[in-house]
């Protein structure tokens, strides 16, 4: 059953406000390449509808503003605008790296906790001394940060190695470094399907990667004709203390919108997920390191920070909850927007829900995974709740929050889903009538308990015919969701120029929905209030 706070929503709204406990309440956001604009990357985590075993329906990879619904007045563009105040530069410049430094490049696979580390990984380094390229053929370094939650993410670094291989026979001394949840998941076994990797490393790994990546350059330094390391350098013990605290994490994307790690690990073990196999037991940072990093992304210029956790609402520090953390960052002075994300059903607590509905910093936005419609299905994953557990979170949100945006993660053709159990998820999916969904086939992974203990018995065809249905109809309902969004007002937070037209700008709602403002309205960091003209099922047109 679902754990709830012992105080009802309604409770907990009355108020919450001065200063928490434990908390020092201060005064004052696929693959991706470490210095390259978020905007300008190609995301390559095989989300956008093209892959049959994962899609896509409604939404991005960025962040978002709140905005009330309305008639936009007649001010002229220039009233539009919501002042922000000058963006000042970083407390802590990073030191120019030396002409002859040696270039990194990293490109990243997977979801946001991927890219955050990715960040770290590159601020690890430049502190270390070494610059960073836009460019793999340019790179002394290369390092992939991987994705193990399924089998194709697996498939598709394996593939790239292969091509990187390549690129290390026409460059001599060129290190390649395979990291991450793969690396944790596969091991020494990653060697055999990937021979030119010179470094794996799991995710507790990275403050000694100067160290593994060192020791890698000067085995593989040119010599008598030889390139490749015999024996790769690994490095894959799980920490169940390492939360990173102390290095600057992720000054990097768009500049805009950042991502803090307040927790990292799962204790939940649902039976086909390999992530508690990959990064460890459930842990979380303090609450005064948290809001050390959220202060340095503000004091970079970063409006919007997203928290980020497994599952990131279990997150708890001594008698410090979630709630009372999610409060303790929106208090910090310059920070426009604070999101968080993923949510894990069972915690979602009504302190929590109260906090997202008081706080204005915070969006009123919530990406909650139900992964099924039917309790059976739900049971064998061993997820804790039951559908009426969702749908009554679901409903306390919206009590809370009329006009919240929801958006859901979905897993079909799980082991012994039945025919009945399919049509159970596609009602649920009818009635709650999600903004947005993250949807896939079951994958079977080794290690989890479904891979060793239940069947894989659901066909290939089945799983892509049933995940091809659930598709088409989050298409249907997010764009009727999206197309009601038009002639109403919203506030967008600009994050950058649009990859469809470079002399138009992207930002977004509240609602975690991308918005396409026309030529000469806000500035990349400007909060803008337009009228929405047209939608489609993913985009909105100001």
């Amino acid at each position: 059953m679902v754990r709830r706070s012992a105080k009802p929503v309604e409770a907990a709204l009355a108020g919450h406000r001065g200063r928490l406990p434990g908390l020092d309440i201060p005064d004052v956001g696929a693959v991706r390449s470490l210095g390259i604009p978020r905007v300008a990357q190609h995301l390559a985590v095989g989300v956008e509808g093209v892959d049959v075993a994962l899609a896509r329906v409604g939404h991005d990879s960025s962040m978002a503003p709140r905005g009330a619904p309305g008639v936009l007045s007649s001010a002229p563009m220039s009233d539009q605008l919501v002042s922000l105040g000058k963006r000042t530069e970083s407390a802590k410049p990073r030191a120019v790296p030396a002409l002859d430094a040696p270039r990194v490049y990293v490109e990243t696979y997977g979801c946001q906790m991927n890219v955050a580390d990715s960040d770290l990984i590159g601020s690890v380094l430049a502190d270390a001394g070494y610059a960073t390229t836009t460019r793999a053929d340019d790179a002394d370094v290369i390092v992939i940060n991987t994705c193990a939650v399924r089998e194709k993410a697996e498939e598709r670094v394996v593939a790239r190695a292969a091509e990187l291989g390549a690129l290390k026979r026409k460059r001599p001394g060129t290190v390649l470094a395979i990291v991450g949840c793969m690396a944790e998941h596969l091991k020494e076994g990653l060697a055999d399907r990937a021979p030119h990797v010179d470094v794996i490393a799991g995710p507790d790994s990275y403050r000694r990667m100067p160290d593994l990546l060192r020791a890698a350059r000067t085995a593989t330094a040119p010599r008598s004709g030889a390139n490749d390391h015999a024996h790769p350098l690994i490095d894959i013990k799980l920490d169940k203390e390492e939360t990173y605290e102390g290095l600057s994490g992720a000054l990097g994307g768009d500049g805009v919108s950042g991502f803090v790690t307040i927790q990292r690990g799962c204790d939940k073990f649902c039976t086909f997920c390999v992530v508690p196999f990959t990064r460890g037991r459930e842990r979380g940072a303090s609450p005064r390191e948290i809001l050390r990093q959220v202060r340095e992304l503000v004091a970079a210029g970063y409006r919007e920070i997203t928290l980020l956790g497994q599952t990131v609402n279990s997150y708890v520090w001594e008698d410090v909850t979630f709630a009372q953390l999610l409060r303790a960052v929106a208090s910090v002075d310059g920070l426009e927007r604070v999101r968080f994300t993923s949510p894990y059903p069972v915690d979602f607590t009504a302190d929590v829900i109260a906090a997202i509905a008081q706080e204005p910093k915070v969006c009123q936005y919530v990406h909650l995974p139900v992964q099924s419609g039917s309790d059976v299905v739900l049971e064998r994953m061993r997820r804790g709740y039951t559908v009426a557990d969702y749908r009554e979170i679901v409903a306390n949100l919206r009590a809370a929050m009329p006009d919240i945006a929801l958006s859901t993660d979905i897993l079909t053709g799980f082991c012994g889903e039945t025919e009945d159990d399919h049509q159970q998820t596609l009602a649920l999916m009818r009635e709650i009538r999600f903004d947005s969904a993250f949807m896939f086939a079951y994958s079977e992974r080794d290690l989890t308990f479904a891979a060793k203990k239940l069947p894989d018995d659901i066909d290939e065809a089945t799983k892509k015919r049933r995940l091809h249905e659930i598709v088409a109809l989050q298409e249907k309902i997010s764009a009727e969701v999206f197309t009601a969004q038009i002639g109403k007002r919203e506030r967008v937070l600009v994050t950058g120029p649009s990859k469809r037209d470079v002399t138009q700008l992207i930002g977004r709602t509240d609602g975690f929905k991308s918005v396409i403002l026309p030529s000469g309205l806000g500035a990349v960091g400007e909060l803008v209030d337009v009228e929405i003209k047209r939608a489609t099922m993913a985009t909105l047109f100001a």
